[in-house]
């Protein structure tokens, strides 16, 4: 795709310094778009991606096969319901055929562990596991989305993982590369085995795409371009590695009759292609690893490329009702000393939380506040009913606060 934008754009510059109408270009047709893939009409259905075109398989011959490996990696877009409802059937159908099974989670850093444990074994509510869990911090989407996941596995007394890391690692990750993070400071983690080039290329679009999002970041004191992607492939090769680690621990060595299954739940950018998780677990010795995800009819589902995973599955379409984005009610702007909030409007939620005109945001939902279009656009994701915490500076002093978007009428 990019390739054939590029090849386009040299054409048309070409044409218009030759003297051709602009106006003349712009009455072309569009390409037509390719022809939806038969496999992409209707929903529900499992595609192994062994060959190109996929081939269609059934639910049992997929559970079947997963069931085999050692680790099964689930993948998920964070903020999609329809993704954790079928990594939830998923869980249920492995359970099925391997009773005998472990659960690890990306959402939490390894520190969080007790208290994963604590909720298999029933002695926490749901209120009290979040709360201790810091789950506004440590990931902050919506927690509805989850808690059939962690319901699943204490009704099941299934062990849950927590393969995280603290954010503060992967941060002086970043800043600093992987050889100049103390090594007590690193957590446990091990050196991370080096990358397929075609990772490193794909990291270096989301990074090019990061600092486009981001301009201040490249301001910072000495993060040239090539320093600054180095700490962030690091960054990232540091978080595979950690999760890598966490389920490679629980992968039965001892040759018992009925041994584990290890399952991962995790984002699918940490699976696709084998490049992140399943390749830092066959630098560990385990080479069998399922890897499944699910893909959008409209999206993901039109550029299907052999190698992708084991097999996807296509969700259907949905009916979603329209509703109006969530709004703060204030007046950001983007100045010398960051984000900045000129003006809250009166009787919003910024007032009802507690915001004031002069503080300047720090963090938004765990994250360091980038400029004023990201904190919008993070705003609008806010499904309601949901919790967006943020750390302001207000003079000399940081407050920790919690906006409570209304639920859905």
């Amino acid at each position: 795709m990019l390739k054939m934008t590029f090849k386009t754009l040299s054409i048309a510059c070409l044409l218009v310094g030759a003297g051709v109408a602009v106006a003349a270009l712009a009455t072309r047709k569009p390409p037509a778009e390719p022809p939806t893939p038969a496999y992409c009409q209707a929903g529900g259905n499992w595609l192994l991606l062994g060959t190109t075109p996929p081939r269609p398989a059934s639910i049992r011959d997929i559970v079947a096969h997963a069931a085999r490996q050692d680790v099964v990696l689930l993948g998920e877009q964070h903020d999609a319901e329809d993704h954790h409802r079928w990594q939830l059937q998923m869980l249920s159908a492995l359970h099925a055929q391997r009773p005998e099974m472990v659960i690890g989670f990306e959402m939490f850093p390894r520190r969080t562990q007790p208290v994963l444990d604590q909720w298999v074994a029933g002695s926490l509510t749901a209120q009290e596991f979040l709360k201790q869990t810091e789950w506004d911090k440590v990931w902050s989407y919506p927690p509805h989305l989850y808690m059939p996941l962690f319901e699943f596995a204490r009704i099941n007394k299934i062990p849950m993982r927590a393969l995280n890391v603290d954010k503060s690692l992967t941060r002086q990750v970043a800043e600093n590369g992987w050889e100049n993070v103390p090594e007590e400071a690193r957590e446990g983690v091990g050196r991370p085995a080096p990358p397929l080039p075609e990772y490193v290329d794909f990291l270096r679009e989301m990074y090019r795409l990061h600092e486009k999002k981001s301009p201040a970041h490249a301001g910072k004191k000495g993060n040239t371009p090539d320093a600054g992607f180095k700490g962030f492939l690091d960054s990232q090769l540091t978080w595979d590695r950690a999760m890598a680690e966490a389920l490679s621990l629980e992968v039965s060595q001892d040759g018992r009759r009925n041994p584990t299954l290890v399952v991962g739940i995790m984002g699918s950018g940490h699976i696709r292609f084998g490049h992140g998780v399943p390749h830092q677990l066959g630098y560990l010795g385990v080479p069998k690893v399922a890897s499944l995800l699910p893909v959008d009819l409209a999206g993901e589902c039109r550029q299907l490329e052999a190698g992708l995973a084991t097999a996807v599955f296509t969700l259907p379409n949905k009916v979603v009702p329209p509703s109006e984005p969530p709004r703060l009610g204030v007046a950001l702007e983007d100045t010398a000393q960051g984000l900045t909030i000129s003006a809250v409007t009166p009787g919003s939620l910024a007032e009802k939380t507690g915001l004031r005109a002069g503080d300047r945001i720090v963090d938004i939902a765990g994250r360091p506040a980038s400029g004023s279009s990201d904190a919008v656009a993070t705003i609008r994701r806010q499904p309601p009913g949901t919790w967006l915490p943020l750390r302001v500076a207000r003079g000399d002093s940081q407050l920790e606060l919690v906006v409570q978007f209304p639920p859905r009428p």
